[in-house]
């Protein structure tokens, strides 16, 4: 190995100490649409930076829409543009990618750094993967999900050859309820929206007299008028067959708003028994609302489906808690990156660099 190159290896070594580094997050553009993955990519963005991390938003074009539905503080974050030729990765740096976006791995595979697959929707894994090719053919051994459940599934598929880290989703703290008596509205979140239209268009034709109530699709609104709106509803329907995780039920409990769901293909962790009303067949969506409705304006709603709730809501997916999973699994990322440069070394140098207890190094 030629002295450069041991220049270069040592360089990205110290640069890893010395938090010296980057982490590219590469975003689709959603085109000021809100949508959950990007939401949560963000939220990682944000922490590793309170962490002292230089962490950005990477993207493919110039004219990228900032996320202004998120709030200032998320639009204002670092964002880089492909298009715009200044990236450059060096062997200390991350570049973290949806899962989607197989056709980015394959760009990149040639150049410096370290990739890392985020996958939040397992059944995009296979769209744009090539038959036969496995994330490993582009250079990737590591991937970031969302639940257990995922991880499971990813482990399975790529026959447990890539290392997989679950970092749980946290819903914001102003996902809360409502100080005001909750309104004769139906909050719905569908991934379909032909499911939207068929449900309160079934509600309507056969429950005539409940035609005054609103059903309302939160799709596109700011995070926070979001957050607003479902807390002031009386119910919340969900349908999302190919959901790998799925926020809205659960920012629905943390309003305190009861929810109505069918259950997708691979169920939610937080689902219990009790603290939903879950179905596996769509078409009974429309009864379940009809008698939930009647129940609330009778003012005999089921306790124990809002204790439950309460149960779920309190105290998980908090941002704290994010906060503790995105600090372990990225630190334990960033070291297994300085071992695999320090082993690169020639055997006769690795003795110059020694690791201590709290993330730093000394050189002899």
């Amino acid at each position: 190995m030629d002295k450069n190159t041991v220049d270069a290896i040592k360089k990205a070594i110290e640069g890893l100490d010395k938090k010296e580094f980057n982490i590219h997050f590469f975003v689709m553009d959603t085109q000021g649409n809100p949508v959950a993955g990007v939401a949560n990519m963000y939220e990682h963005v944000k922490v590793l930076r309170e962490l002292g991390y230089n962490a950005n938003i990477l993207h493919e074009k110039n004219d990228y829409q900032r996320v202004n539905w998120l709030g200032e503080e998320y639009s204002e974050l670092p964002h880089l543009s492909v298009e715009s030729k200044t990236l450059n990765l060096r062997p200390e740096d991350f570049v973290i990618i949806p899962e989607v976006y197989a056709n980015v791995l394959e760009q990149l595979s040639t150049l410096p750094g370290t990739r890392i697959v985020m996958s939040q929707a397992y059944d995009y894994i296979l769209d744009i993967l090539p038959p036969g090719k496995s994330w490993r053919d582009y250079g990737v051994s590591k991937c970031i999900t969302t639940t257990n459940t995922q991880k499971e599934y990813i482990d399975k598929l790529f026959s447990n050859t890539i290392d997989v880290s679950v970092i749980p989703v946290a819903i914001p703290e102003y996902f809360k309820p409502t100080e005001k008596d909750k309104k004769p509205i139906i909050s719905v979140m569908t991934r379909d929206q032909r499911d939207l239209v068929r449900i309160f268009k079934s509600f309507y034709l056969r429950y005539p007299h409940l035609k005054w109530i609103t059903f309302r699709d939160l799709r596109g609104l700011p995070r926070e008028l979001f957050a607003k709106e479902l807390s002031e509803s009386c119910l919340a329907v969900w349908v999302d067959d190919i959901a790998g995780f799925g926020t809205f039920p659960l920012e629905a409990m943390k309003c305190d708003v009861p929810v109505i769901a069918k259950v997708p293909n691979v169920i939610p962790e937080y689902f219990t028994d009790k603290n939903g009303l879950w179905t596996h067949d769509i078409n009974s969506i429309t009864d379940l609302v009809a008698n939930y409705v009647q129940a609330w304006l009778e003012d005999s709603e089921p306790t124990d489906l809002y204790t439950e709730m309460g149960t779920t809501a309190k105290d998980t997916y908090t941002i704290g808690q994010m906060t503790k999973s995105v600090e372990e699994v990225y630190t334990k990322i960033f070291n297994e990156r300085k071992d695999e440069l320090i082993n690169m070394l020639p055997e006769e140098l690795e003795g110059e660099v020694i690791e201590i207890s709290d993330n730093t190094e000394e050189t002899k």
